[in-house]
């Protein structure tokens, strides 16, 4: 069982959070890791005949990122607009291929929990923010898993960092065991 998980940090070299939680979910079993960013950049044109081709040998999908203004960072809503609007709109037998794929967004954030509720500076609760990537797994009807949410990402020190990627790999292990209620990290 391939668990994919695409990468999109503008930075990914210094960020100590995502390299953490990729560094352990890589020492995991059949787990391919995708740095979106080294691969495309900012802007550059995305391979549409790889990316289907690994979404199509991939039994599960993460989508890993850092929260920047309340959303993901724009190449992943590149790679949207192109591998899913070719998938799903154009080449539909593609997308048909991934019905019920499980699909996880693993998302990073420097600020608080506190932060992210409406008394917060935030407003909304972090997994509010991920809202539209639920809607385009039910679009793509992908099932939606429970985001692996890190708050403090920029303020963990390196034992807390080893400790969420413990518990990241640990999730991802229940999640292809079957265990959908695994927690998630706050």
């Amino acid at each position: 069982m391939t668990t994919l998980i695409t990468l999109f940090h503008p930075n990914y070299g210094q960020s100590n959070a995502n390299r953490a939680l990729a560094n352990a979910a890589g020492a995991l079993d059949a787990v391919e890791i995708v740095d979106m960013y080294g691969l495309y950049g900012e802007g550059g044109t995305i391979d549409m005949d790889l990316e289907v081709a690994r979404l199509i040998a991939a039994d599960r999908l993460i989508l890993q990122f850092p929260v920047m203004w309340y959303a993901p960072p724009p190449p992943l809503n590149a790679w949207q607009d192109a591998v899913l609007t070719r998938m799903y709109y154009i080449a539909a037998e593609e997308g048909e291929r991934l019905r019920d794929m499980p699909v996880m967004v693993a998302a990073t954030a420097g600020n608080v929990p506190e932060a992210y509720s409406s008394q917060g500076i935030n407003l909304f609760p972090l997994v509010d923010l991920m809202k539209p990537l639920q809607a385009s797994a039910s679009r793509c009807c992908w099932r939606w898993t429970e985001p692996f949410l890190l708050h403090a990402a920029n303020r963990m020190g390196d034992e807390a960092l080893a400790g969420a990627g413990r518990d990241y790999a640990a999730r991802i292990a229940a999640w292809r065991t079957g265990d959908g209620a695994a927690s998630m990290a706050q």
